[in-house]
């Protein structure tokens, strides 16, 4: 048994040796207080006070972290966290992010507030939080800099948010919904985004053959849908009691519309400009 351990305990190493263990020496002047925190699937839940199942949408495997203290009494909790894929890491940022502050250029994508750095890069999701309260920009923003060396992988944008038509889109509201798009179920993973017109959406499936076969359970789903021309090879139009005016579509193997569209306003024109940036 003692030897069966050891050998399925060096099988773990070198995927944990690639992980990127944050290090309060990056910046000079920071000490680590306490030892340095490891959490996983079942054990996140407790460090999170029970706030673990946003991770765990996105696909949350893996949370490395440490403390690091000033001689002037600051503190900074870093928490270095291996999401499911880039698409996750970047939706996660995103979902997470404040939405009174720009997101700025770091990596995939990040911010630096007064007391709270974030960004994504590669699979990883990075969070700073800093006490007492004051501004701690200079500090934060330091350890990015470098965190941002160490932190493996590529800045990473998800390929469907360029898909987005731009004239009349809500800046910075493309984001990635990792289950259930608009609350439906059969819709697993998608992005939406804001217009004037209501919420445009693009879902991906695998191949043409399964978004056909999600577009006629989503079509059974509006029993009074109305079918239409076009865009896409196959769409139509319905009215919902909380999604409003609807205009759904199929394109090759993506499932994609508007939704919440409000009386008077008509959801076509924007549905023909998804369609046609679609491939």
């Amino acid at each position: 048994m003692t030897t069966l351990l050891a050998l399925l305990l060096l099988a773990a190493q070198p995927a944990a040796s690639g992980f990127p263990v944050p290090d309060c020496a990056l910046v000079p002047g920071w000490t680590r207080q306490g030892e340095p925190r490891s959490f996983d699937t079942e054990t996140l839940f407790d460090y999170m006070d029970g706030n673990s199942e946003g991770y765990f949408a996105y696909g949350f495997t893996l949370m490395r972290g440490i403390t690091c203290v000033s001689a002037a009494g600051d503190q900074l909790v870093i928490d270095v966290s291996a999401m499911g894929d880039p698409d996750r890491a970047w939706g996660f940022f995103v979902a997470n992010r404040d939405l009174r502050s720009p997101i700025e250029a770091i990596a995939s994508a990040g911010q630096v507030l007064p007391r709270k750095a974030t960004f994504a890069k590669g699979t990883y999701y990075v969070e700073i939080s800093a006490s007492p309260d004051k501004d701690h920009r200079q500090a934060l923003r330091a350890f990015v800099v470098a965190l941002l060396k160490s932190v493996p992988g590529e800045a990473h944008v998800p390929d469907a948010v360029a898909l987005f038509p731009p004239a009349g889109l809500e800046p910075d509201s493309v984001r990635l919904v990792p289950e259930s798009v608009l609350g439906l179920r059969m819709l697993k993973t998608g992005f939406v985004s804001q217009y004037p017109a209501g919420r445009a959406l693009v879902v991906p499936e695998p191949d043409a053959q399964a978004a056909r076969a999600t577009f006629a359970r989503l079509r059974e789903r509006f029993p009074a849908a109305k079918a239409e021309s076009g865009p896409g090879e196959e769409a139509f139009s319905a009215t919902d009691p909380y999604l409003g005016g609807l205009l759904l579509f199929r394109k090759g193997r993506n499932l994609a519309g508007v939704a919440n569209v409000e009386a008077g306003q008509d959801p076509r024109p924007l549905a023909q400009a998804l369609a046609a940036r679609l491939p």
